[in-house]
């Protein structure tokens, strides 16, 4: 099963309704005994980078959560700020992060002809995929995620950068290497496209 690790961060019941549309069987859980018994896990998160960490470490489930992702292997995706807990720390904050991706967090900055652009970048914008794997596999071209976020995640391993997306900048929108995988976007507010990528990560993802 898929578990969704529940540290207080986001609405979790829209994670797990979209995989039950795509018929796969999630649960939301913060308990120590099924995160052992998961076969995958998401890694959620919305707000600043701090708070997230602050609510992770304060579950005292990070020992857990790093032995099942870095000594088991199992898959886990991150999505949005649960993405940028992954990388080692943030703009945002003060707190380090995971440390699972060779990456940073930093915030929007525009300048020149993009100055214009609002913070956060909210809404629909398309993700180019760069790199093949199975979590973006099938992905058609053009297709569109929902997003909302003032920082965005610099890949300092290129190998790493699995897509794309446009926004001022070039934005590391979905990363990967190995079991460890995250999304800067919403796919649990992307319609199809998120259903697809849930779906990979699922069915596809070993």
């Amino acid at each position: 099963m898929i578990v969704i690790v529940d540290y207080g961060v986001g609405n979790l019941g829209s994670i797990v309704n979209m995989f039950k549309k795509v018929g796969v069987k999630a649960a939301a859980s913060s308990d120590p005994v099924v995160i052992e018994q998961a076969e995958k896990l998401i890694l959620p998160g919305v707000g600043a980078f701090d708070a997230g960490m602050s609510k992770l470490n304060e579950t005292g489930i990070v020992p857990l959560l790093k032995h099942r992702v870095m000594d088991k292997k199992i898959p886990v995706l991150g999505l949005c700020v649960g993405l940028q807990l992954m990388t080692n720390g943030s703009e945002e904050g003060q707190l380090p992060g995971l440390g699972w991706f060779d990456a940073e967090t930093i915030r929007f900055k525009f300048e020149g002809e993009n100055a214009r652009l609002k913070i956060p970048h909210m809404g629909w914008n398309t993700v180019e995929v760069r790199r093949e794997h199975p979590l973006v596999s099938n992905l058609e071209e053009g297709s569109r995620f929902y997003f909302v976020h003032s920082y965005h995640v610099v890949s300092r391993d290129p190998e790493a950068v699995l897509a794309e997306t446009e926004y001022g900048v070039i934005i590391h929108s979905i990363l990967g290497r190995g079991n460890i995988m995250g999304a800067q976007f919403h796919p649990e507010k992307s319609h199809k496209y998120g259903m697809r990528l849930l779906k990979n990560f699922a069915e596809h993802v070993k």
